[in-house]
């Protein structure tokens, strides 16, 4: 069974920062692309960051572009999102999941393999 787990949520206020990071349990993340997704009351599940299979390619939501930054480290089996300059609206449970591949449009049903989930809240 693939299982990814994500750590390093919390509570921070506006303009802080936050590393999330995720791991693999029982198989290498070296075969899989991996996303970031979010979810936020009464919203739908979306896509924010993709890195692919080596690290070479990224993609981030608009909304995140220039505060975000993805990347993986496969020797330690890991991926990591650091997250910039948060915002009250980017208060969300976020979600690693693992594809085959990372696309622009970075779309929930591209992906195969989720984490549980780690709470994001940024407020003052």
């Amino acid at each position: 069974q693939l299982q990814l787990v994500e750590s390093g949520g919390g509570l921070v206020q506006p303009g802080g920062s936050l590393r999330l990071s995720c791991a693999a349990s029982a198989f290498t993340l070296d075969y899989y692309a991996i996303g970031w997704f979010r979810q936020a009351p009464g919203k739908e599940r979306e896509g924010v960051s993709c890195i692919s299979i080596r690290g070479g390619s990224t993609n981030y939501a608009d909304s995140v572009k220039g505060r975000f930054t993805i990347s993986r480290d496969n020797a330690k089996n890991t991926v990591y999102l650091q997250m910039n300059s948060l915002k009250p609206e980017d208060t969300a449970v976020y979600y690693c999941a693992a594809a085959r591949y990372c696309s622009g449009q970075i779309g929930v049903y591209e992906y195969d393999y989720w984490g549980q989930g780690t709470q994001v809240t940024v407020s003052s």
